[in-house]
């Protein structure tokens, strides 16, 4: 399957009752979000519950239920699209797609009134009935989505994405997706994807050594810390968007973080430590901002991108599009310039960039209708 070419939508789709509510689904692994677009496509509300799907299907089972609940009593359509099958409770992406597609079958078919589709990025949205041939082309779809809908706003840019687990970073110019890769895989191999996240990144897997008084330490391999707790002690992480478990089920709090980045250090948390403390927390984050820049370093010395092309800052990292904006010689467009009308409520604006798949596959779908 080839993400390049425009992304449409299967022609049965054009069909849809144009009366109906639209809710844009994008179930990943540690969280399911969702957009509900009102009839003529005016945005109205955004949702972010936690999802570990990793420990199993009634994590899915109880966010959709939760999500269902807020619903209001009218018409359906429901656009999909995944990340979550890629947690290691299924044994393959195909599996998982078809577990995932399955259970929201089976949940939303009570209503005559209402209808579901897959997003299939190059293929477009499809009824559920027909995914065995799109399989891989439904597999973590949702930056197609994204990257598609901006496409159709702007003549060219680069999508950076960051998000609590991975950071997308997908060129698109002149209507169409750019991107090389049609797979994690490739988009890893490509320079288009970074597993490195704002929020479950642990810290363990991102240096050998750490800088601890004018020497270089061992960090210890053990899941002690996460990014959450960076950001967290350096009070840039929004709390709305901190809603996963920390590393040792403690408190997400200033302290609770300082502690547990000290472990990575072997060092336990007192007053005379505080500083240390933090100026881990400063060293991760330069960290994870040098990797996300020699990645999208990677992408663009292949000569398809334009010099000038913008970055389209989604995720709830956008407050690290700033700077990269300016290492990369840059400027940045906040991407809910591109999802929402400017008179918006500001709330959520804000939350359509945190959840940006979700917006775009519900406004994709409803230009398809």
């Amino acid at each position: 399957m080839n993400p390049t070419s425009a992304t449409g939508a299967k022609p049965g789709l054009a069909h849809e009752r144009t009366d109906s509510f639209l809710l844009g689904w994008d179930v990943g692994g540690a969280h399911l979000k969702a957009a509900l677009l009102e009839p003529h496509g005016r945005l109205v509300r955004v949702v972010q519950l936690p999802c570990t799907l990793w420990t199993g299907m009634d994590q899915l089972h109880a966010a959709a239920d939760a999500l269902l609940a807020t619903l209001p009593s009218a018409p359906m359509l429901h656009a999909i699209t995944m990340t979550g099958e890629m947690a290691d409770l299924f044994p393959d992406r195909h599996q998982g797609v078809r577990a995932i597609v399955g259970y929201l079958t089976e949940r939303l078919q009570g209503s005559s009134s209402d209808r579901m589709q897959i997003y299939a990025g190059a293929d477009g949205f499809i009824d559920a009935a027909m995914i065995e041939g799109h399989l891989d082309a439904i597999a973590s779809a949702n930056w197609i989505a994204t990257a598609a809908w901006c496409a159709r706003q702007i003549d060219r840019g680069i999508l950076v994405d960051i998000g609590s687990t991975t950071t997308d970073l997908i060129p698109f110019a002149d209507g169409r997706v750019i991107a090389l890769g049609t797979s994690d895989a490739g988009r890893l191999d490509h320079g288009e994807l970074a597993y490195l996240g704002v929020v479950r990144t642990p810290l363990m897997g991102m240096a050998e050594t750490l800088p601890v008084a004018g020497r270089w330490r061992p960090a210890i391999k053990e899941y002690y810390a996460s990014t959450a707790d960076v950001f967290r002690l350096l009070d840039e992480l929004d709390e709305a968007c901190d809603v996963q478990a920390s590393a040792d089920n403690g408190p997400k709090s200033v302290q609770g973080s300082a502690r547990r980045i000290l472990r990575m250090i072997g060092q336990d948390l007192d007053p005379a430590s505080n500083e240390a403390a933090l100026a881990l927390a400063r060293w991760y984050r330069e960290r994870l901002l040098q990797e996300i820049v020699a990645t999208m370093h990677l992408r663009v010395s292949r000569g398809d991108v334009a010099k000038d092309a913008p970055l389209v800052g989604a995720g709830i990292g956008t407050f690290l599009i700033g700077e990269l904006a300016t290492r990369l010689q840059r400027r940045s467009i906040a991407i809910e310039e591109l999802l929402c009308p400017k008179e918006t409520d500001a709330q959520l604006r804000s939350w359509a960039a945190h959840c940006a798949p979700a917006v775009a596959v519900a406004l994709l779908a409803h230009a398809a209708r």
